[in-house]
Order: C-alpha cells, then sequence, then structure tokens
C-alpha cells in the first residue's frame, strides 16, 4: 500500500516515520510504502521553523539540518540578531533557534557581551525604530553629553550620537546631561573623583575645597553656585570657579557684595544659606558680634560675612530722634490727691556700643526711670503747686534723668506732662471755687462801675444845673429816645412845656 504525499511550492515537509525523522521533502508529489508515514508541513512565508524535540533533531542530523536550516545557537554571553527579509529578530541568550534557507533572505550577527554591550553603530539606523526585547537606544544630540554605567559603574562618555546597548543580564543607565546647565548633578560624583580623572580632566571644571575654603561658581559671568567648606562639585568646562580663603577675614569685600547680596534676587537665594547679612538703613547705624562679643559697628547698606566657623549676630540701632509715651500714670500728690498724668519724651542714642553694652532694653530703661522720676516730682508738692507751675514737674523729671541717659550714652532731647487728669470730685470742686471767685471779682467789677456811674451822673448834674443850653440839650435828648419808641408825637404849644408835662404824667 503506498501513501502519497504533495508538498506545495511554498512549503517543506518533514517526513516521520513511526515517528522518526527521514528527511525534509521538497515541494512535489512523494511516495512511500506503507501506512506509518506522516509529515508535519511548514509554510516558509513564516521563516522560522517550530520543531519539537529540536536539539535532539539537530544534533543527531546535524548536516541534513544545515543544508535546509540557518541555524543560531547563543550561548549565555551571547545574543544574535537575526535580519529575515526586512524584519529583524533578537536570539536571546542561551537559545536554539532555526530558519529556514532560500525562500526569505536570513542574516544573522552573534555578539558576545562579555567583550561589548554596545550595538556597533552600524545598525542602530536600522533598528532604532523597531522593539526588539533587550536592546536600549539613547540619542545624544549636539547639546548633550551622555555617560555609559554598567551595573551602576562608570564605563564612559558618549558623545553626540545615537547608540543602542544590550541589556540582557546587565543593568544598562544611559543619563544624558544637557551642556547648557553649566552645574550637572552627577550619580556618584565623588567616584568620578576618585576613579575616573581622565573624564574629569577632559571634560569638567573640578572644585575641591579645604575647611577653611568656599567657592564662586560664574557661568556667563553670573553666579551658579556657593560652595561651603569641604565640599566637591564638578561643571562643565566654561564655568570659572573663585576660591576664597575665609580663614582670616570672614567679611565680603564691596564687589562680592554687590554681586551675591544686592544683584540679582535668583543670585541671594543660592548665596544666603552661606552668609550672615545685615542691610543697615539710612540714619541708622549697626552693630556686629561675634560668640557674643562685640566686633565693629557698621554704616548704612549692605554688608555680608560668610558664617563658616563663626557664630554671627547683628542688630540695627536708630540714631534719629525717637519719642517715648509714659501713659496713665496714677500718682497721688503730697496732700493726697489722686492724679492721672500723660507724660512725653524725647531721647537720641548718642553711642550705641555704649548704650547695647550696657543695657538689654533701652526703651524699658527709660520708661522705668521716666516712671520713677515722675512719681518723685509728682510726690513732693501739693495740687494747688502743681497747677500753678506745670514746668516744674519737666525740670524735676529732667534733672533726674539726665546723669541717668549720659551715662549709657543716650541724649535727652525733651521732656514734658502732656496731661495732669483730675478725679471726677476734684475736678467738681475746684469748678465751684472758680466759679465763686469769678463771681466774687465780677460783683467787685459791678459795684465799681455803678459807683463810677453815680459820679457821673452828679457831674452831669451840676454842669445843667449852671448852664440852662445843656439842660435843653438833655431834654431833646430824651424827646428824640421816646420818639425811637413811639410811632409819632404831636405837640401842642411851645417846647418849653413838653418835659414838664412828661414830667407831671410820669408822677400822675
Amino acid at each position: 500500500m503506498f501513501k502519497l504525499i504533495y508538498i506545495k511550492p511554498h512549503e517543506r515537509g518533514i517526513l516521520f516515520y513511526r515517528n522518526n525523522f527521514q528527511k525534509i521533502l521538497k515541494p512535489g508529489t512523494h511516495r512511500r510504502m506503507g501506512w506509518h508515514w506522516h509529515v508535519k508541513t511548514f509554510d516558509l512565508n513564516q521563516p522560522e521553523a517550530h520543531i519539537e524535540n529540536l536539539e535532539l533533531l539537530q544534533q543527531s542530523h546535524a548536516e541534513k539540518f544545515d543544508e535546509h536550516f540557518r541555524v543560531v545557537r547563543t550561548a549565555f554571553n551571547h545574543v544574535a540578531l537575526v535580519r529575515l527579509g526586512q524584519r529583524w529578530e533578537v536570539v536571546v541568550p542561551n537559545q536554539l533557534r532555526i530558519f529556514w534557507r532560500g525562500f526569505i533572505e536570513v542574516e544573522v550577527h552573534v555578539f558576545n557581551l562579555d567583550e561589548s554591550l554596545e550595538l556597533p553603530t552600524v545598525f542602530v539606523p536600522q533598528l532604532r525604530s523597531q522593539s526588539l526585547p533587550g536592546l536600549k537606544f539613547v540619542q545624544v544630540t549636539d547639546a548633550q553629553i551622555g555617560m555609559l554605567y554598567e551595573r551602576d559603574n562608570f564605563t564612559r562618555p558618549l558623545a553626540p550620537g545615537e547608540y543602542g546597548f544590550w541589556t540582557f543580564m546587565h543593568d544598562v543607565q544611559t543619563p544624558v546631561f544637557n551642556r547648557i546647565n553649566p552645574a550637572p548633578n552627577f550619580p556618584n560624583e565623588e567616584v568620578l573623583f576618585e576613579q575616573h580623572p581622565d573624564f574629569v580632566a577632559t571634560y569638567c571644571e573640578a572644585v575641591q575645597l579645604g575647611g577653611q575654603e568656599v567657592a564662586i561658581a560664574r557661568h556667563k559671568n553670573k553666579v551658579i553656585a556657593v560652595l561651603p567648606p569641604c565640599s566637591q562639585k564638578l561643571f562643565w568646562k566654561g564655568v570659572t570657579v573663585e576660591v576664597i580663603d575665609i580663614s582670616t577675614d570672614a567679611k565680603l569685600p564691596a564687589d562680592l557684595v554687590a554681586e551675591l547680596i544686592s544683584g540679582l534676587p535668583d543670585v541671594l537665594d543660592l548665596a544666603y544659606g552661606s552668609l550672615h547679612v545685615l542691610e543697615v538703613p539710612s540714619q541708622h547705624l549697626g552693630l556686629l558680634y561675634n560668640e557674643g562679643a562685640f566686633q565693629e559697628t557698621l554704616s548704612p547698606g549692605y554688608h555680608g560675612w560668610w558664617i563658616y566657623g563663626r557664630s554671627l549676630t547683628s542688630e540695627v540701632v536708630d540714631l534719629r530722634l525717637q519719642m517715648l509715651e509714659v501713659s496713665g500714670q496714677e500718682i497721688l500728690s503730697k496732700d493726697k490727691v489722686p492724679l492721672r498724668l500723660n507724660l512725653t519724651a524725647g531721647y537720641r542714642i548718642q553711642d550705641p556700643v555704649k548704650a547695647k553694652a550696657g543695657l538689654t532694653d533701652i526703651s524699658g530703661f527709660l520708661y522705668k526711670e521716666l516712671q520713677f522720676a515722675l512719681r518723685g516730682a509728682v510726690g513732693t508738692k501739693t495740687l494747688d503747686a502743681l497747677l500753678e507751675d506745670k514746668g516744674a514737674i519737666d525740670n524735676a523729671v529732667a534733672s533726674h534723668m539726665l546723669p541717668k541717659v549720659e551715662e549709657y550714652g543716650i541724649h535727652l532731647e525733651s521732656v514734658g506732662v502732656k496731661d495732669i487728669i483730675l478725679p471726677g470730685e476734684i475736678k467738681t470742686i475746684l469748678c465751684q471755687v472758680v466759679e465763686a471767685e469769678k463771681s466774687s471779682q465780677a460783683n467787685v467789677i459791678r459795684r465799681r462801675e455803678e459807683t463810677a456811674a453815680t459820679r457821673s451822673m452828679l457831674n452831669t448834674a451840676k454842669v445843667m444845673e449852671n448852664n440852662p443850653v445843656a439842660l435843653r440839650l438833655k431834654e431833646l435828648e430824651l424827646l428824640e429816645r421816646i420818639a425811637d419808641k413811639i410811632e409819632k408825637i404831636n405837640v401842642n404849644g411851645s417846647l418849653d412845656n413838653i418835659l414838664t408835662d412828661i414830667i407831671q404824667i410820669d408822677r400822675q
């Protein structure tokens, strides 16, 4: 009994007899005697052949397999690239794969991972657009520089270009740094200092500072970093670094003050953590202390010091005239009258160093002393004396204060009582006293005026008695007054009898 086997033009067949491999059948009709033959066909449009027991068959029938297949075997440290026409396949380590010959072009490239993890540059343009397992691509532009790390160990820099790296059983990192940023943050920067001096010398400006040194890094004449003592940092080439010794003098010169403190705000942000900064306004004086000891006075303007190795403090003293109010002081006068007083004092600090050295709270000291002086001045005088001479309080307070404040370099410009507030009942009594005094004065004045008026009338009568014309004028004046108060007067007869008639009317 014959068995007919037909293989299509685009196929291949593998012939088995009782599951034993016999041969590979090409396209056409094949005859075999018996019923124990069977064939597994493969479409050559799928160039890779998936065969059971491939490892055993390839070992026992190597010549037949090599005739029809392209065999790709990778060791544990190898990887292969297989091009199948326009498509690429990756054969991972420790793998055996076979591909049909002849129908689709098969091209195989094997790479030893122990020698290099980098994919040859000739393959990168062909493979970068494809998603292949175990391949990592990176592109470095002209404004960048890349760094290759294998298992966290720096291997080499990557110049501008395109790269591919195998990642099988290897941790490959390719950070890319922008050369426009002059201060890159390299991973494991200390290792670069110690183990890769060639890279540092070629690409970087290195800074390593001692315990009494600080550094200012500038790029294109602008400050980009301020480094503290005992620090190290890598910058790209082109960065200039100024190292400053702060062991003897920590104060910033005027040019650095202008650049770091009173210049650009972002530069001040970089330097602020390294500086003690003080701004002294106009009409003020600054005082600098190191570990609590006075160091120097500071004129108006910006000042700065490096803080490392020092404990700096500073304060600003106002040299202008300052006013101090002592309000609501309740004090008994000598005659036991409770008074409430408000006092104002003007003072000026002439010697800030002496004032700050001797007093912890200048305004508090002045306030207490003014209280004591005011109580002493009011408590020794009666209410009447205080009301008669308010300036006596001012003089007494000033006499008490002047020697006190001059001891601490403070000049008392002025002192004066603003208000003396009396209790309600005392105020009522004083009002009554004043009212009685004014009433008495009014009575005296009234009696004096009445006496003068009477004396004037007597003089007038004597004049009219001896002078009839004057009497007639007085009559006419009286008539004029009467005419002002009535609408009209009818006179019968002569004017001689008018006053006589009027007098008779009044008598009636």
